[in-house]
């Protein structure tokens, strides 16, 4: 993918080169709403899809531009891409000289996304036959609404193939997953993308910056509530370090089951919201340990009886109430010790993973061979206590390197 963008992008450049700039005034704006959209743009955070709305809006505009106040455009495709691809790298160049510029791949998406639109868009403007059939009416501007529905799906398979190809998650959810994304940033970018390409052909370039207000106050608005949802998973994170503070579990050990979880998770189909739920969970899953008497040797509740296992599920779940987390959450923590066939899919999850690290000894440098004999004693359990799925999902996750960074592999 980031060959096909870069061999995009030197195309683009070279036929403008070659052939000269086309109004330049309308290249000169839409690249420096561009630029300004990438120096404006915010960390991107696990399941930010767009951290820099303005900037694809921009260049999905300039992609869908026919007319600018009343005058037929004629940048084309390759004018696109060429700008496009100039005004985001001057607006991610101060971002990468601090060391938090974005990934090629994301750079890369834009590119083939706006490449995308613009050669569904631009040939038949050009040609004369987008203005023949439909004219300049309620026609042509549905006729922008199904360009922008493929854009967006277009959008949507690139980046699931990026992450199923980084992740090796199944390719169906990830997709799912970015198609749902669509109803939230990115179709405030497609209809402000729409806007601003029929702003400019009504009124000209002075609609541009009317036209980014809204998009930039909704920019504004997603980074308080990406501050909140920061906070309120760091407080989660707190609460499960509590145990270990106390002694009750190992250093790491909630936070190498809720990054195991969730990969498992995604390895079963989970998304969106079930696989935050699923994550928070396992970061909570042995607070109920806090309210015992005398704390589990080691923390492993895996080799505790069944009883003993249950009455510590429950605690936990009372305790996950207590601090405001949403009820679903605390019903995976309480539920997570019963039989697997009255369990809801994440409390499967959470009750393999965390055997699978209480008997692995993950960070104590056992090694390859207690991970096999913890997978083993796993797969043993599956008529009663875990779910055959699960386990099978856990070992292929394994295989594959468990989670990046917390989870010991086991050789495939």
């Amino acid at each position: 993918m980031r060959g096909a963008a870069l061999l995009l992008g030197l195309t683009g450049f070279g036929a403008t080169l070659w052939y000269g700039l086309d109004e330049p005034g309308n290249a000169l704006a839409f690249g420096t709403l561009i630029a300004l959209g990438e120096l404006a743009r915010w960390g991107a955070a696990p399941g930010e899809r767009e951290p820099a709305p303005l900037g694809a809006a921009g260049a999905l505009a300039y992609a869908l531009l026919g007319t600018s106040a009343g005058r037929a455009t004629t940048h084309g495709v390759l004018q696109t891409v060429a700008v496009v691809v100039a005004a985001g790298l001057a607006g991610i160049v101060p971002h990468i000289a601090r060391g938090r510029g974005p990934g090629l791949d994301h750079f890369a998406r834009r590119v083939l996304t706006v490449g995308f639109a613009a050669l569904c868009f631009q040939p038949l403007y050009n040609a004369g036959a987008v203005t023949r059939h439909l004219g300049q009416g309620p026609a042509y501007a549905l006729f922008l609404v199904l360009l922008l529905v493929l854009t967006a799906l277009c959008d949507a398979v690139l980046a699931a193939l990026l992450l199923r190809a980084r992740t090796g998650f199944p390719y169906g959810p990830l997709l799912r997953d970015e198609l749902r994304a669509f109803l939230g940033i990115g179709s405030a970018v497609c209809a402000t993308g729409t806007v601003m390409a029929l702003g400019v052909a009504a009124a000209g370039l002075w609609a541009l910056p009317v036209l980014a207000v809204p998009l930039l106050l909704t920019q504004l608005s997603f980074r308080r509530y990406a501050a909140v949802r920061t906070v309120n998973r760091q407080t989660i994170a707190s609460l499960a370090r509590a145990t270990e503070i106390a002694g009750c579990t190992p250093p790491g050990h909630a936070h190498r089951v809720a990054a195991l979880s969730a990969a498992v998770g995604r390895e079963l189909g989970l998304s969106g919201t079930e696989l935050t739920v699923l994550e928070h969970a396992a970061l909570m899953h042995d607070i109920g340990q806090l309210s015992l008497v005398d704390p589990v040797e080691g923390g492993a509740t895996a080799l505790l009886p069944v009883e003993d296992q249950r009455r510590i599920a429950l605690l936990g779940g009372e305790v996950v109430r207590r601090t405001g987390v949403p009820e679903a959450v605390a019903v995976v923590v309480e539920r997570q010790a019963d039989p697997y066939r009255e369990q809801p899919p994440a409390a499967r999850i959470v009750r393999a993973v965390n055997a699978y690290d209480d008997l692995a000894g993950a960070g104590a440098g056992e090694g390859a061979a207690a991970a096999l004999g913890a997978l083993e004693r796993l797969r043993l359990g599956t008529a009663r206590d875990y779910h055959p799925d699960v386990v099978e999902c856990l070992a292929r996750v394994l295989a594959r390197g468990g989670a990046p960074g917390v989870t010991p592999a086991v050789p495939g």
